[in-house]
């Protein structure tokens, strides 16, 4: 990573989603085969791990500017034999480009009935937000949104929760959805902060649907395996740069008309 061909390597840790405490290596000085020996203890409940992700992350030390990542490990935790030690090598892989910064989490409810083509979403509650205001608090709403081959289709919001980051909600949506779109389209739900005097901020965001992964999915699934029966969900809020990377949008260009007479 230095110009004289070589490194000052060192390696942080921490544990996902909470991401609660992060650790750190010494410095290892112009070296590529450091040798660091170094202990760290987590206390996680065992109903957490099948949801917890460790990342080790390599770093490049610099004393004057910006650290550079050399590389990084995910491991998800519960993939991991915990009967055993384990001690391998395994190879760094390129950082993700999405850190996966705690943004809080949201609870909501998911029921289609496809006798009648109807969506129906209940945003149940939000918690541990991010702060996102001076005061460290947030004023929280929550948008509903329907993506469809890659457009915006429909879309709804909650009302707006003043100075938490714990908000209560309880309000329900409902959409028509045909059921040959309910295998195609993509449910967003994003948690935004409102603010009267500039634009509002997005704090994080979750997407569902048939084309989603992990708990998104599972959601969406057990949702069109119990029709008309509400599923009910939390679920970890990602980047909204990561969200809209992911589903890549196709954003429409609006043409003002000066002169409408055609």
């Amino acid at each position: 990573m230095d110009s004289g061909g070589t490194s000052d390597p060192y390696v942080k840790v921490y544990i996902l989603p909470n991401k609660s405490k992060t650790f750190e290596t010494k410095v290892f000085r112009k070296t590529l085969n450091p040798v660091f020996n170094e202990n760290f203890k987590y206390q996680i409940p065992q109903k957490e791990l099948t949801e917890s992700t460790l990342v080790m992350q390599v770093y490049d030390f610099n004393r004057f500017s910006k650290h550079d990542i050399i590389g990084e490990i995910r491991l998800n935790l519960s993939t991991v034999d915990w009967n055993h030690v384990i001690e391998e090598w395994r190879d760094l892989s390129e950082a993700s480009k999405h850190e996966q910064e705690h943004l809080g989490e949201i609870c909501f409810s998911l029921r289609y009935v496809p006798t009648s083509s109807k969506l129906t979403v209940i945003i149940l509650e939000a918690k541990n937000l991010k702060k996102m205001d001076q005061v460290g608090s947030s004023d929280p709403y929550v948008k509903v949104q329907l993506i469809l081959e890659k457009k915006k289709w429909k879309k709804k919001k909650t009302s707006v929760k003043k100075r938490t980051l714990n908000p209560y909600f309880n309000e329900s949506f409902t959409f028509d959805v045909s059921f040959e779109q309910i295998q195609k389209v993509q449910l967003v739900i994003s948690v935004w902060d409102h603010d009267k005097m500039s634009r509002n901020d997005a704090i994080g965001k979750i997407y569902l649907g048939c084309d989603a992964t992990g708990n998104q999915l599972r959601h969406w699934a057990d949702m069109l395996s119990n029709p008309r029966k509400p599923v009910a969900q939390w679920h970890t809020l990602l980047s909204a740069e990561q969200v809209d990377t992911t589903l890549a949008l196709k954003h429409t260009l609006k043409i003002p008309f000066t002169n409408k007479n055609f």
